[in-house]
């Protein structure tokens, strides 16, 4: 999906290029832009600052899906290698998956790293990225992945990182091609911080895929759920409290559980949902996120959320 509108030009000199610690920060010393619709305010701070902003019966909404190491080599036959992002488990041994600049066929097979082999089955819908590609691994999926798999990284990023590096503090369930990362910066001091201030914490799981960065595309299906407890909390803090969605992935996944009455229900299983600002959100109130490439699908949510300036 391309999101005109949004288009823009990003120095290089302005990526992020290492992650913060090995640019002299702490997790939670990153840059922080408070923007305030109803009146256009905008403040700068730093992350660590972010207890100030929040009050007592606000409700933060994480996404506790933790990241695997879902780059591998692949090597075809005549010797040939490229780079497989795995992105989405469908089935048992089949992914939605991505070769790095390479092009494949249906039918093609290559081989992975300890024996195991990926065979091209057919593109996937509406992509002209990613295939439906069936593995046949030597280990169950996620240990072979944790042996055998790197983080899946771009260009724009300088050196190897360990998967450390890719996790959310409170990431519990691997499942995420990339790291759900508009919660990065978050540490124990600032939840702890938080919760002593009365704001409460709640989490959904969203597995989310690999990004479109070259060829923006619609964002596709995710495997989400949204738990019981998370359900009943959102509904309750929308009427007294804000409901502040760390990630837009966070946002995906509520929105995909509302009901048609407007509440939030337990749900769980995929959504290809696409949410757009003429669509709009009703689930969350306030947005944490992080930056994004130009004309990512990103910005139709967060202009959902703050309008077009």
């Amino acid at each position: 999906m391309n999101f005109p509108t949004l288009n823009f030009q990003l120095p290089p000199a302005l990526e992020a290029r290492k992650p913060p610690e090995a640019r002299g920060l702490a997790r939670d010393g990153v840059r922080l832009l408070v923007s305030y619709r109803h009146n256009d305010v905008i403040v700068h701070a730093t992350f660590r600052d972010l207890p100030q902003f929040l009050n007592a019966g606000d409700l933060l909404v994480v996404n506790d899906s933790a990241t695997l190491p879902a780059a591998l080599n692949a090597k075809r036959d005549e010797g040939s290698e490229f780079i497989l992002h795995l992105s989405t488990q469908k089935e048992d041994n089949v992914w939605t998956a991505e070769p790095r600049e390479a092009s494949v066929f249906e039918g093609e097979e290559v081989a992975l790293p300890n024996g195991g082999r990926a065979e091209f089955l057919k593109p996937h819908r509406g992509s002209s990225r990613l295939w439906k590609v069936k593995l046949r691994l030597p280990d169950p999926p996620h240990d072979y992945l944790y042996r055998w798999g790197k983080p899946i990284k771009y260009p724009y990023i300088a050196g190897d990182w360990p998967i450390d590096m890719y996790q959310n503090i409170y990431a519990r369930r691997p499942g995420s091609a990339e790291m759900a990362s508009a919660g990065r910066a978050f540490t124990l001091p600032i939840i702890e911080a938080l919760k002593a201030k009365g704001v409460s914490l709640s989490a959904i799981t969203l597995h989310t895929g690999v990004a479109s960065l070259e060829q923006p595309e619609a964002p596709y299906e995710e495997w989400f759920e949204v738990s019981a407890v998370t359900a009943e909390a959102v509904n309750a803090h929308r009427s007294n409290g804000r409901v502040i969605a760390v990630g837009t992935t966070v946002v995906r996944a509520l929105e995909s559980a509302v009901t048609e009455s407007g509440e939030v229900q337990a749900k769980q299983g995929w959504t290809d949902l696409v949410i757009t600002p003429e669509r709009g959100v009703s689930a969350a109130s306030s947005l944490i996120t992080g930056f994004h490439e130009p004309k990512a699908s990103h910005f139709g949510i967060l202009e959902a959320f703050a309008g077009h300036r």
